[in-house]
């Protein structure tokens, strides 16, 4: 991978500060020299409307998203590689589409073989090969291996196949979704207090989704007379309104762990997936009445609060400079969207088209910022072109003058020339998105404005094209007026899918063959390129 020629601009005007004043600037040498501290926050069915600073008209107020996007660079036309949780996670630490893998649809149990296989490189194992501490604090949602069957578990025992089997140091968090079940302060391997109750789904007061409160069951068929349904397992002490506080807390307590390593060139990476304004939408006390849109406008108060309790201790610290903070979410809003413009005018969504688990803009086009002040040219500008999460494994490689192994990051592209110069002429590769509706996905392929949206298992959904330039919202399908375009674009996707690969020149394959949601792609075509590109 090619470094960006504009480093080293930036490294020879350096010493030449350097030998005009030989004792000052041997200190911004060293200073300038150093790797930068790397924190993604991950916030879950968030959309891009749900950032004030993104969405003049939101009803409420996120002043530290906010700050950066004013001190960084908004990336408008981002996305998510998936419209569901697990995907999007699978795709943001190994630079690879989840559809390549053996999930084609929906998303994964708390307990279940991880999708990251061994031995995959992710953004942890890069970035701990380049020196780094790795740090993950949150929701995995990706497998993991548990002692024992429901029934029969033995809590003395470690999780395995877990973050700390893919590249990560330290692990705080939980296993997934709160309505999934397995539900404790897991730390390491092992669980502070163990999930030996059950419950499920209770009635949420305040929105309309639901709660995981106390009180809690002994066996899952109390639960099933309690409440009407299976009970799942859960810790006597886990509530759900205390996710964002329980992490941000242990986040900031691992950053002070390696705050010192990281101030003498030994650099860390933390992970931070949040799991608001996801349901259960449970804002604390002292949220309520915050804003203008109810209680999810609250949650989403609350949670722009916790991302400020990071930024805080980045400057308390010192280590504010160079630390990059990378904020995004991992698909669009829920389906409460709806009545949230029905009842308080505001539109998570931002005018785009549908939301969480659909193939259009609404369901993967997310919030996007970076904030790195030692890095960023000119802080306090946007970027329209298209960019994926599944970019970030190249774009860190880059920064870091390294490359990705050979057989990892197939779908991923650096965009790190954004980062450090106003002209760049970065071009994205086709972006692939997929819409995912229980057992039903559908594909569309984004090059530049251009956006192909391919026929689903459903009858009525054929061949959609759309000019995002002029039809950011979808709503005229010019498919029939440029036939040439539909043929490119169907060219592209086929080679991209069938490949194994986005990146020009590399054929890698997926984990299975041809399978039933590319409905406009026949299995012996699907060959031929799999084939051809070997």
């Amino acid at each position: 991978m090619k470094l960006n020629p504009f480093r080293n601009i930036v490294r020879d005007s350096v010493y030449v500060l350097c030998f005009l004043a030989l004792t000052f600037t041997s200190i911004s040498c060293a200073q300038s020299s150093k790797k930068p501290n790397i924190i993604v926050i991950y916030t879950d069915d968030q959309g891009f409307g749900d950032v004030s600073a993104l969405n003049p008209e939101s009803k409420f107020k996120t002043p530290n998203l906010d700050r950066l996007e004013k001190e960084g660079i908004s990336f408008t036309n981002a996305h998510s590689a998936s419209s569901v949780c697990t995907p999007s996670r699978y795709s943001i630490l190994t630079g690879r589409y989840s559809w390549r893998t053996t999930l084609k649809n929906g998303v994964m149990q708390s307990e279940a073989t991880c999708l990251i296989e061994d031995g995959r490189e992710t953004l942890a194992s890069l970035l701990k090969n380049q020196g780094y501490h790795t740090g993950m604090v949150g929701k995995w949602h990706l497998g993991m291996d548990f002692p024992g069957t429901p029934q029969n578990r033995d809590w003395s025992q470690p999780v395995k196949d877990m973050p700390l089997d893919k590249g990560f140091d330290y692990f705080y968090g939980v296993p997934a979704s709160l309505n999934f079940g397995i539900l404790a302060w897991f730390e390491g391997r092992f669980a502070k207090v163990p999930p030996t109750l059950f419950t499920n789904k209770k009635k949420n007061d305040r929105h309309v989704d639901y709660r995981i409160m106390p009180p809690y069951d002994t066996t899952p068929e109390q639960t099933k007379e309690n409440l009407g349904q299976n009970g799942f397992e859960v810790a006597p002490d886990f509530v759900d309104n205390q996710c964002l506080t329980r992490f941000t807390d242990k986040a900031i307590d691992w950053m002070k762990t390696v705050e010192s390593d990281a101030k003498n060139d030994k650099p860390f990476f933390l992970y931070l997936p949040y799991t608001s304004p996801h349901y259960p939408v449970a804002p604390l006390p002292e949220f309520h009445g915050k804003g203008n849109a109810g209680a999810y406008g609250e949650f989403m108060i609350e949670t722009d609060y916790h991302i400020g309790q990071i930024l805080n201790y980045l400057k308390e610290s010192g280590l504010e400079d160079n630390t990059m903070v990378v904020f995004t979410s991992d698909n669009g809003p829920e389906k409460s969207w709806s009545a949230r413009i029905t009842d308080f005018n505001h539109d998570s969504k931002a005018g785009f088209k549908e939301g969480k688990r659909s193939v259009y803009e609404g369901g993967h086009r997310i919030p996007f910022l970076v904030r790195w002040p030692n890095g960023i040219k000119e802080p306090g500008r946007s970027w329209n072109h298209p960019i994926g999460q599944v970019d970030l494994l190249a774009t860190f490689a880059d920064i870091l003058g390294t490359t990705i192994s050979e057989n990892a990051g197939e779908d991923s592209q650096s965009f790190a020339s954004v980062l450090t110069t106003t002209n760049s002429t970065y071009n994205r590769l086709p972006l692939i998105n997929r819409g995912d509706r229980g057992r039903i996905g559908r594909y569309a392929i984004t090059e530049g404005n251009w956006k192909l949206i391919l026929p689903s298992k459903v009858k009525a959904e054929g061949i959609e094209l759309y000019d995002l330039d002029i039809d950011p919202s979808e709503e005229k399908n010019v498919a029939t007026l440029f036939p040439e375009k539909v043929k490119d674009l169907k060219t592209k996707i086929n080679t991209i899918i069938a490949s194994g690969s986005t990146i020009n020149g590399t054929f890698q394959g997926n984990d299975t063959g041809y399978w039933d949601d590319l409905t406009w792609m026949t299995k012996e075509e699907y060959q031929t390129i799999a084939t051809k590109n070997k």
